[in-house]
This record gives structure tokens, sequence and C-alpha cells, in this order.
């Protein structure tokens, strides 16, 4: 409660893309653990399958070969050396491919769930996490009720389904004690097989369930109150009221500019108080009269005033002015403008004369 008024209510409202960043920036990501777990028993399996026979037949020579030269051995430090290298070369060689199996579903378990991302934050040491009052608050969170029902959802199918496996061929492993070792560690290794199948299968369940329920945890953490909404909006777009400061000092600049041009046009045209309209003409450096000031009301006003001051020619011309007003500063006047603004200048040149 106190989190939902300090961020100005409840958290109601969908995650916006940059919250989203902002998340995986942090590693907060949908992750499920189980996901991974299933992935890596399920290929461990498969890939079992298919590496038994040749598992087994160099684990069989690498036992032969230690055998052979155990009458050699003299127990020298050399004799060790070599002794020692021997057995983790040949290990390495037989459990480098599942080793290397594990990796890389590992890998990918990951980039499935999350895709591709690199971030040191969650591995940064934060000392706020050693608050006890928070910690003893993590430990009856939502999230370590469903870890905890969880693990025992698991313990308890993984035990039902190797007791359900073992109890169903138990009558078979009564007749092994009249079988050869090579027919009791086959059947073993049936029998396990076949219990880590079915745990693979109940894996791969929790998985799903697991991941979906991650997704929806994190769907919620990331959850926005309106108020967190209206304050991204500031940072990405910016504060309107700043803005609109900002958009103000602009106009009051350009107007600036703009005023200090009017000294140097040739005339004004008015309408007669509602609009002035500042024009220049160059023959030398100008195709065609150019617009150098114009405004309305208070503005236009101003513009009277320093075209008084300046014994530039005020012309009253309602039509003309209007169309005038509509061009942009500095734009030089269409071709349909071109008759009457050059009467205009016309008898502004005859009365300078």
């Amino acid at each position: 409660m106190a989190e939902e008024s300090s961020t100005g209510g409840e958290k109601t409202e969908a995650p916006s893309a940059k919250r989203r960043a902002d998340f995986r920036k942090k590693g907060q990501v949908a992750q499920s653990k189980e996901v991974q777990t299933a992935a890596l028993l399920t290929l461990l399996l498969l890939f079992w399958i298919f590496y038994m026979p040749g598992f087994w037949a160099g684990l069989l020579d690498f036992i032969s070969a230690i055998f052979r030269n155990t009458a050699s051995f003299q127990g020298t430090p050399n004799d060790v050396i070599r002794l020692s290298m021997f057995v983790v070369k040949d290990l390495a060689i037989l459990l480098a491919p599942l080793f290397l199996l594990v990796l890389v579903i590992g890998f990918f378990s990951s980039v499935f769930q999350i895709g591709w991302i690199f971030t040191a934050q969650p591995i940064t040491p934060d000392f706020g996490k050693l608050n006890p009052i928070k910690g003893f608050g993590r430990m009856f969170s939502m999230r370590s009720m469903v870890d905890l029902v969880k693990s025992i959802l698991k313990i308890v199918l993984i035990g039902w389904i190797a007791y359900a496996t073992v109890f169903k061929h138990f009558e078979q492993a009564l007749i092994l004690v009249d079988t050869s070792v090579y027919e009791t560690v086959h059947y073993l290794a049936r029998v396990a097989s076949l219990i880590l199948a079915k745990v693979c299968g109940v894996m791969i369940l929790i998985a799903a369930i697991d991941f979906l329920y991650t997704k929806h945890e994190m769907e919620e953490k990331m959850k926005m109150t309106k108020q967190e909404i209206k304050e991204e909006f500031k940072d990405m777009e910016g504060d309107p009221y700043i803005k609109s400061q900002i958009r103000r000092i602009q106009q009051e600049m350009a107007r600036k500019r703009m005023m200090a041009d009017v000294p140097d046009a040739d005339v004004v045209v008015t309408n007669p108080t509602h609009l002035a309209v500042a024009i220049k003409y160059d023959q030398k450096t100008m195709d065609s009269p150019v617009v150098i000031a114009k405004g309305a009301d208070h503005v236009a006003m101003k513009i009277r005033e320093l075209a008084t001051e300046n014994q530039i020619p005020l012309i009253e011309n309602p039509p003309v002015a209007r169309l005038l007003h509509k061009i942009d500063l500095g734009a030089a006047i269409p071709e349909e403008l071109f008759k009457a603004v050059a009467e205009i200048l016309a008898h502004v040149y005859s009365l300078k004369k």
C-alpha cells in the first residue's frame, strides 16, 4: 500500500515500451529456471540414449587399459603423473560431449525465453538486500510461496513416479540374482531410463506452468500507475509547461528579429488597424518583393509605430493585406499578387520622388 501511494495509485496501466526496456537493462526479465531444468533433462535423456553404447564401450576400454597397466605400475612419481594424465584425458574425452551439451542447452534455453541480453546489473552488489526487514518480507512473498509449492510438488511427483515404476518392475528384479552382471546392469539402465523419461514429462508440464506464471508475474510487476505514465511522458516529451515557455521565448525572439527588420521595409500594407505587413524590394538583389514582417492586433500596432518612426509609408489595402498576411516571413510574394504589390510600390516610389 505504501508503494501504491508513493507512486500515485494502483498499478493498473500496461507497461510502456520504455518501462520494458528499463526492466530489461536491469536484467529483470521473465525467465523460468524450470524451463532450463526440463530442457536439460529431456535432451540429456535423448542424448544419453544415443551416446550410451559408445560411452559404455569407451568406459570398458578405459577400465581395461588401467588393469592392463597395473603390473607395470611401480608407484614412482613419474608413474603417478602418467596415470593421472591418462585418467584425466580419457575421462575428459568421455564426458566432454555431456558437458558441452549442458552448456549449449543452458545457453539456448535462456535465449529462447528472453532473447539476447547482456547486463552486469543483476550481479552488482546491492547492500539494500541486506536489510533484514525486506529479507523477511521476501521470505513470505507470493514468489516464495509459489517456489515452495513447486518444490514440494516436484518432490512428490518424482518420488511417486520412481516408486510406481520400480514397484511395477519389482517382480522382474527378483530374478536378477540368477542373471549375469551384464543383464543386471542392462535392467537397471532400462528402469532408470524409464523413470527419467517419466520425470522429464512431469518437468515439461511444470516448466510450462511456471513459464506462464513467471511471464504473468513480470507483467504485473512492470505495470504502471497513471501518475507514472504521466511522469514518463514528461521525461520523454518534456514538461508541457516548460515546452510552452520555450516556445513563447522562441516566438518572442523571432518577433524581436522581425521588428528589427521593419525599418528596412519599403512599405507597410495595413487592414487598416487589424493587420500590418511590411514589404521590402531591392531590384538589384531580389527577383520579387519579400515579406519581412507581419502581425495582427498588438503586433500590427507595433509594426505601424515603427514604420511611422522610420518614415515608412503606410498603405491601407485590406484585401491585399489579408493575402500578404498568409505568406511566410522571408518568402517572396506569389505571382497572383505581383500586380497589386507593384501598384502599391509604384505609388510609394512616386511619393518618395
